[in-house]
């Protein structure tokens, strides 16, 4: 097999900084980047290194906090890509638990842009998502496809959504008033291995996977779903989402224009339940939460644009992909059943 594709046109000794690269998409970026022969890669999180979900081979990882000025000044010596992926955030229940903590994220992009701008970085990426959009459009199960443009008039979602509204803002009058090639893309719902998978912050595919394995280990026959499993999404496969995040990054058509990373596959998460259930060979009684945190009735990404200006769009199919998290997590769970320490574990 020959060399892995990039769609970056920086030497392979330019140095690129990610940000947020101890936990889940940032860590799989770092992962690809590298895969790809790319020797300068600084892979920065303010989690202890042995709390990082992945730590890649030869590349430099720091840990510090980027909420603050000074680390992001340290950060950005000598960068030519920045990717910011940094953010207090997880599933809904946490994003509905901690609005401010959320808000908050906001101090790592006012700080992070500017330092990227004052190091002289050809580009900026942020990581923005579909929580930005208007809420008032997910109200039914069945909606329609999100649109870029269905960001405005603002409804976002309450702290998080509203975080990531505001920071594309920033990255938007950077490319406007300073000339820096700044990036946007609104993830739709990442999934797969090396995700939260527990304690609080994982997201519906890696939720639901979980409590199927531990209902068969425990020998119970029920599982508890929050709300009423109605509720719609659409799921994107990692892989998907750091070549998304590679292609957009080099794309000046993309320059300061918020845009789709997610897949268009829309999936109920009885559906959901059901795929997990298939994989793990069994069946189970449902019980409904409704008093639990579940977000926005449906959502899902419209991939016109993406389509358009890309010529591609997020493919991997979502049962193929739940396949493959389902055994990463059911690895990690046997794993901590035995003592040993998994990736999510703290010492």
């Amino acid at each position: 097999m020959g060399p892995l594709k990039t769609f970056s046109d920086c030497s392979k000794n330019d140095l690129i900084v990610i940000t947020g690269a101890g936990g889940f998409i940032a860590g799989a970026l770092a992962r690809y980047f590298h895969d790809r022969g790319f020797t300068r890669i600084r892979a920065v999180d303010k989690k202890p290194l042995p709390d990082w979900y992945q730590v890649v081979p030869r590349v430099e990882s720091l840990c510090l906090d980027v909420s603050e000025e000074a680390n992001c000044r340290r950060v950005c010596e000598g960068a030519v890509e920045v990717y910011n992926l940094a953010a207090d955030m997880g599933g809904m229940g946490f994003i509905e638990r901690f609005r401010i903590q959320c808000l908050r994220s906001i101090l790592i992009n006012t700080h992070l842009i500017e330092a990227a701008y004052r190091a002289g970085a050809r580009r900026y990426f942020f990581s923005s998502s579909a929580c930005a959009y208007n809420t008032e459009l997910q109200k039914d199960p069945n909606c329609r496809a999100l649109r870029e443009t269905d960001a405005y008039p603002a409804m976002a979602e309450r702290g998080y959504g509203w975080e990531k509204l505001m920071s594309e803002m920033f990255c938007q009058e950077y490319w406007a008033e300073r000339g820096m090639k700044t990036f946007i893309a609104r993830f739709h719902n990442v999934y797969g291995p090396h995700g939260t998978w527990d304690g609080g912050r994982e997201k519906a595919p890696a939720a639901i996977c979980r409590k199927v394995i531990e209902a068969k280990d425990r020998g119970a026959g029920d599982i508890d779903i929050w709300g009423t499993g109605k509720q719609t999404r659409s799921f994107m496969y990692i892989d998907d989402c750091t070549e998304g995040i590679d292609r957009i990054m080099h794309c000046d058509e993309l320059i300061a224009t918020p845009i789709n990373l997610g897949s268009s596959e829309l999936i109920a998460i009885n559906d959901l339940v059901t795929l997990a259930e298939e994989i793990g060979g069994v069946k189970l009684r449902r019980a409904y939460d409704l008093n639990a945190p579940q977000g926005v009735v449906g959502r899902n990404s419209d991939n016109t644009m993406i389509k358009k200006i890309l010529g591609w769009e997020p493919t991997t199919p979502f049962r193929k992909g739940l396949v493959q998290t389902y055994a990463w997590i059911a690895q990690q769970y046997e794993d901590r059943k035995a003592g040993h320490r998994t990736v999510h574990d703290t010492m």
